[in-house]
Order: structure tokens, then C-alpha cells, then sequence
């Protein structure tokens, strides 16, 4: 059974510096977005179509250039081991995917992309690492404004939602604006006539861009053919999401219903990650995350998990941050996917903690949090629709 908190119901959040409730819908700019015609998902447009296990499809644009990382990335988000943002990098993330999926098919945790793993992960090695989609049509009727900087500007705003175009495909397909643009060089996906250029091959780093605040850089535009992330996963079950703004937030993040339940979660402070196992005690997620900091430490111990509130606002109060003045203004911010606690919030039995999203994918596991465990949006609404109100969460150092 999964768990949902009342509109009217009040979480209190103060180890995160906040106070939230359930939101009462989706980001706006989701609501646009066409289904997929396909009676069985109700994923959108640009849902992934694999090939069934043994086959392989011959694309209409064949990529410039093989990408191994990557290719093991999208496998390993599949699975449920999630590599953070896809990008062709061996980072911190993606090792901790892989010592998760080595884990989980009693291979040696080396973290590493190894023999024994590559023949592992080869029955998926008909998954191409990219694939090209059409923006829909309908994203050019969206309105997309910059996030301020300024609580108190931004309480007067609607929706926190997406910045730009760009930012919102990065987030659909689990990457950053940088590697959209390095896999459509010239505005063209690699390997179309008239593409120039060769993708990045480090990880990008962090930029404005990266939230949508300026996407000078960057221009794409709704009907245009691109290269993404060959992300999947993004079936939506009919009937199984009885949310219709948790549906439309679900197809905004490319993230679909069919999830395994979980008995059990155990966040590691030292490893920093969340491992998610189900009831045979079988590890079958695993993200990295941010948990805590030296002023807000992550509260070890055993808690359970009260509900979910999908799309919560945040009730910016100055006196419960470390590191804000006092004197500041209490806020309450608007939902949306530019929230402080991003799409969703996962509320835990250990009064003011939860697992909850984010605004900024590319700094989890990079930077601090105020006590609470942070993941990226697209892995928090997985983990969303693992959860039941029977599920154990152990914190340990």
C-alpha cells in the first residue's frame, strides 16, 4: 500500500528548516506534456522503446561515436542502481551504482567497471546508450522563468518551476544541460548531417546553467530533434497512480510506476548512500545521496516512514539554518521541481527528518545538507513509490 499525507495534514521539518504539506499538484510546465499514445503507458512522448531481450534496432540516426560509460550508466539506472546524473563520467556516483549492482548479483564490490561485471551487464548490452526524441510540440506553449536567488522573491513566485527548456530535458532524462549540448552539437544530435563537434568525455562541472538559471549556451526548442540519455524505466501502469500531479510529475522525470516494495532502507553516513532492500532482504536499489552535516548531523538510529507528501511547499524559517541571520523573514515557498526539497518528501518516524529531493542533481553527494537525506528528484520519486508505511529506515554512521 502506498502512503500519501493529507493536504491538510502539517510536517514538521524543522531539522531541514522547514514545514511542508502535501502540494496539491504537479509542476506546471508537466501538464503539457502529451501521453504516449501507447494504451498500456502513460509515460509521455519521448518514453523509451526497447528492443525486446536478444534483439536489436537499427536507429534512423546512429550515434558518432560508441559511449561504454554511459551505455552502463542508463543499464544501471534501469536496475535501480542509480549512477546520479548520466553523463559518460566515471564518477563517485557511478561507482557507487556499480558496487550496488555488484552487490546485488554477488559479484566482488569493486566499484569499478570490471570484466565480471561487463558480462554481467551484458544482457542488456542491446540498450543503445543514447537516443534521439522530439521535443513535443506542446513545451513551446510553457513559460519558463529564473529562479531567484532570494527566499522572499521566491514565495512570491507560483511554482518553483523549471528555469528554461533545457534544464527541464536535463532533468527527463537524468543528466545536466552540458551533456545535452555535447550530444547535439550545432544544435544537431551527434551523428545527424550537418552535426559538428564531438561530445565531452570529463564530467561537467557545475554552472548556472545547470538549474536553467541562463541558457545562453544552450538553445533548443520545442519540435526539435535531439540526443538524449537512452534513460528508461518509464513505464506508467494505467491505474496505478491515483495522483493525477504525481502522474504528470512521474512523466516529467521519466520515472515509472512499476517499482519493487521495500521492507527496508539503511542510509550510510560514511558511504553515502541509500540502499534499498526488498522483503527477501535482496538489495534491489541503491542511490547515492546527501545526509547531513557537522552543524546537522544525520540522526543514527531506527525510524519507519509516516507518509509521502508529493510536490510539498517549504516554510523557509531563518531561525532553524545554521547559517542564515535570524532577523530573515519566514517564507513559504511554493512547490515545484526548483523547490528546496525538490518533487518529494518522504516523512520519517524521527520527528522533522525525511528523504526528499532536490533542485541541484549535480551536487548530491558533493555538498551538505541541513540533517535531512537528499537524493536527485528523479531518485527520490522512485524511492517514493517503493516505500509503504511498513518500510524500516536504519541510519548508521
Amino acid at each position: 500500500m502506498r502512503l500519501a499525507l493529507a493536504a491538510a495534514s502539517l510536517i514538521a521539518l524543522s531539522a531541514c528548516g522547514l514545514n511542508g504539506t502535501d502540494g496539491d499538484g504537479a509542476d506546471s510546465e508537466a501538464t503539457a506534456a502529451p501521453a504516449a499514445p501507447a494504451d498500456d503507458n502513460l509515460a509521455d512522448s519521448m518514453a523509451s522503446h526497447d528492443p525486446a531481450q536478444g534483439e536489436r534496432t537499427v536507429p534512423e540516426i546512429p550515434d558518432s561515436e560508441e559511449r561504454p560509460m554511459m551505455q552502463a550508466q542508463v543499464v544501471l539506472d534501469r536496475q535501480g542502481f542509480g549512477p546520479g546524473v548520466v553523463d559518460g563520467a566515471m564518477g563517485m556516483s557511478t561507482r557507487n551504482a556499480l558496487r550496488g549492482f555488484q552487490e546485488a548479483n554477488g559479484l566482488e564490490a569493486t566499484g569499478e567497471l570490471d570484466e565480471p561485471t561487463r558480462q554481467a551487464l551484458a544482457q542488456w548490452d542491446n540498450i543503445a546508450a543514447t537516443r534521439v526524441v522530439r521535443i513535443p510540440e506542446a513545451w513551446g506553449k510553457l513559460t519558463f522563468t529564473p529562479i531567484p536567488e532570494d527566499p522572499a522573491e521566491q514565495a512570491e513566485m507560483e511554482r518553483l518551476g523549471y528555469a528554461s527548456l533545457a534544464e527541464k530535458l536535463a532533468e527527463r532524462f537524468h543528466t545536466t544541460v552540458e551533456v545535452l549540448a555535447a550530444l547535439n552539437p550545432g544544435g544537431k544530435p551527434a551523428g545527424a548531417a550537418g552535426a559538428a563537434g564531438t561530445p565531452a568525455t570529463s564530467e561537467p562541472t557545475a554552472t548556472p546553467a545547470a538549474r536553467g538559471k541562463s541558457d545562453a549556451q544552450v538553445s533548443f526548442r520545442a519540435g526539435q530533434l535531439i540526443r538524449v540519455p537512452n534513460v528508461g524505466a518509464d513505464r506508467i501502469a494505467p491505474g496505478t497512480i491515483e495522483n493525477p500531479d504525481w502522474q504528470r510529475t512521474l512523466q516529467m522525470l521519466g520515472v515509472g510506476s512499476e517499482q519493487p516494495e521495500v521492507a527496508r532502507i539503511v542510509v550510510s553516513k560514511s558511504k553515502g548512500t541509500l540502499r534499498a532492500y526488498d522483503g527477501e532482504d535482496k538489495l534491489v536499489a541503491l542511490f547515492t545521496v546527501t545526509s547531513g552535516s557537522e552543524h546537522d548531523p544525520l540522526p543514527l538510529g531506527e525510524w519507519g516512514v509516516k507518509g509521502v507528501a508529493f510536490n510539498p511547499p517549504f516554510a523557509y524559517d531563518p531561525s532553524l539554518f545554521w547559517d542564515v541571520p535570524d532577523h530573515e523573514e519566514e517564507q513559504q515557498i511554493p512547490p515545484g521541481p526548483n523547490n528546496p526539497v525538490g518533487v518529494v518528501w518522504i516523512d520519517l518516524t524521527k520527528e522533522h527528518y525525511g528523504i526528499h529531493g532536490t533542485p541541484e542533481p549535480q551536487t548530491i553527494g558533493r555538498t551538505q545538507s541541513h540533517g535531512c537525506v537528499r537524493l536527485t528528484n528523479w531518485d527520490a520519486a522512485r524511492l517514493a513509490e517503493m516505500v509503504t508505511g511498513s518500510t524500516k529506515v536504519l541510519f548508521e554512521a
